[in-house]
């Protein structure tokens, strides 16, 4: 009987979901029929999302864009709305704010073909990034990458790396940490680390001051904007890090890079070289132990 009931559940539940998407689909923006008209040599971006969602939708971008100047325009202040909104967010309660424009600006103003990157005021956009949350996709799932690939009917290179940075050379003997207190997988412990000499911390202070127990012998690096950030990553000897935005540039500069996967929202890909992943923790000590042994 026991069993009979489970699959009457399980057949239930697939066709709950199954409804749900249908109706989604009814409600979905008509994007690809209706294509923007751009005129001149400049592509006008928006973005609502997290910062991590912001590098994962450059491959997109660069597709959309054809060659254009890109103009990206963050949209601020918008509030957390997904699953995460009861865990702690470094914007707070919402996904972007000026402080996120600070940060980013210096870092994309230097990548090929972006000409602004400001926040968004009563520019005329044309393609609006975030819009893929309308269409009724399980977005715990899968790659945030492909999600834009799929609102727009488009695909992208994720084999090599879309973002550029001088690597920072005092960090080629380094492994760099970044763990942020949401997307953490159970029974997961980054302890064994202390036994390598040089272990760098990267990310928020409380985030650094709930690791250092753990890794005693780790150091913090603060840094002044995202485009630091990506080249204190770029010069590691080895970048490990949860689903959090560090992670995020480690897989655009495909650097030597380990993914702690988190088990309820596998929704980041370690793609391409270099690229490895974890949700369980002998297979953690293995990878880390490869990759500094090679």
């Amino acid at each position: 009987m026991q069993k009979i009931l489970f699959n009457w559940k399980r057949e239930f539940d697939v066709n709950q979901k199954l409804s749900r998407f249908l109706r989604g689909l009814e409600k979905a923006p008509a994007i690809v029929s209706n294509p923007p008209v751009i005129e001149g040599d400049e592509v006008n971006f928006s973005h609502s999302g997290h910062t991590g969602d912001v590098i994962y939708s450059m491959p997109a971008i660069y597709s959309l864009a054809k060659g254009r100047k890109i103009n990206l325009y963050l949209r601020l202040h918008q509030p957390v709305t997904d699953f995460t909104k009861n865990m702690r967010h470094p914007n707070g309660n919402v996904m972007l704010n000026e402080k996120s424009v600070k940060m980013f600006a210096p870092l994309l103003l230097q990548q090929k073909g972006f000409n602004k990157c400001q926040a968004l005021a009563n520019e005329q956009i044309h393609y609006d990034l975030s819009i893929f949350k309308a269409f009724p996709f399980d977005y715990r799932m899968g790659s945030i990458t492909r999600y834009f690939f799929l609102t727009f009917g488009i695909s992208g290179d994720l084999w090599n790396p879309w973002l550029q940075v001088a690597p920072n050379t005092t960090f080629n003997d380094t492994i760099v940490v970044a763990r942020s207190s949401r997307y953490r997988s159970p029974k997961i412990d980054y302890g064994f680390l202390q036994k390598y000499p040089k272990v760098v911390f990267v990310g928020l202070p409380d985030e650094y001051e709930n690791m250092k127990p753990i890794i005693p012998n780790m150091e913090y690096k603060p840094v002044a904007d995202f485009l630091e950030l990506a080249s204190v990553i770029a010069g590691s000897k080895l970048f490990i890090g949860n689903q959090s935005f560090p992670f995020a540039l480690a897989e655009a500069l495909k650097v030597k890079r380990v993914l702690e996967v988190f088990y309820q929202s596998p929704n980041v890909m370690a793609e391409g070289p270099n690229g490895y992943a974890f949700c369980y923790q002998p297979q953690f000590e293995k990878i880390v132990s490869d990759l500094l042994n090679r």
